[in-house]
């Protein structure tokens, strides 16, 4: 059973940094697929964070490109996002996703195969 497990979340002062990880399991390799992350502020809806290809290019919404930087390591099949300068407007719960397909249709669209379970992030001002 393909699984996709979030960790890293907490509760930070704002000014501090995090990384989450996102480890997948169950046969999913995620050199073959495209990885995002999406949060989800309480009251709001979804929105796309940060994207890596299956080749390695990474994108990112524009406001946050400056703080967040998605990587992943092959060789533990996880995905991660470090979020530097944390203020309270990115609390939010932060989701891992993989799709088979484009990169576009998953930043677009949040067209996804699997989900995480999500791993909250709350900043205190």
């Amino acid at each position: 059973q393909v699984r996709l497990m979030e960790s890293g979340g907490g509760s930070v002062q704002a000014g501090g940094s995090l990384r989450l990880s996102c480890v997948a399991s169950g046969g999913l390799d995620i050199d073959f697929y495209a990885l995002g992350w999406f949060r989800q502020a309480p009251g709001k809806e979804r929105e796309g964070v940060a994207f890596i290809g299956s080749g390695g290019t990474t994108s990112y919404a524009d406001s946050l490109k400056d703080r967040f930087n998605i990587f992943k390591d092959s060789s533990k099949n996880t995905l991660y996002l470090d979020i530097n300068d944390l203020k309270p407007e990115d609390t939010a719960v932060y989701y891992c996703a993989a799709a088979r397909g484009s990169i576009v249709l998953l930043q677009s669209r949040g067209r996804a195969d699997y989900w995480g379970q999500g791993t909250p992030v709350t900043v205190a001002s």
